[in-house]
């Protein structure tokens, strides 16, 4: 089982950046089976996915609503995952997640196709 712990989450003006980490414990030389991906909660709302990564293949894929603006990567020497987030707007606000997926059926996009969750850390974009 791999464990992840989020980081890096703050509070923002609109138009920054911010940059978070993810990372991994446990069984690393497992990571490369693994989609790492995020996600993101605002109050009312179901889990939002935003980008996704394989840890070994590196391909990448992001949502529509973050596609030029944020960026998913891995440092395989750190075991660590990262999101930067650049021209923040205030609907990017919510709790982030970092996930873990062993060998996802689909294009990790999906939460279920994630077993392992951090607990979240808080991004929140002023206006």
């Amino acid at each position: 089982q791999v464990q992840i712990i989020e980081s890096g989450g703050g509070l923002v003006q609109a138009g920054g950046s911010l940059r978070l980490s993810c990372a991994a414990s446990g069984r690393t030389d497992d990571l490369i089976y693994y989609v790492m991906g995020w996600f993101r909660q605002s109050p009312g709302k179901d889990r939002e996915f935003v980008g996704r990564i394989g840890w070994d293949s590196g391909l990448r894929y992001l949502s529509e609503s973050v596609k030029g603006r944020f960026s998913v990567s891995r440092d395989k020497a750190t075991k660590t995952l990262y999101l930067q987030m650049n021209n923040l707007k205030p609907e990017d606000s919510g709790v982030y997640y970092c996930a873990a997926g062993r060998s996802p059926a689909g294009r990790g996009t999906t939460s279920q196709e994630y077993g392992s969750w951090g607990r979240g850390t808080q991004v929140t974009v002023s206006s």
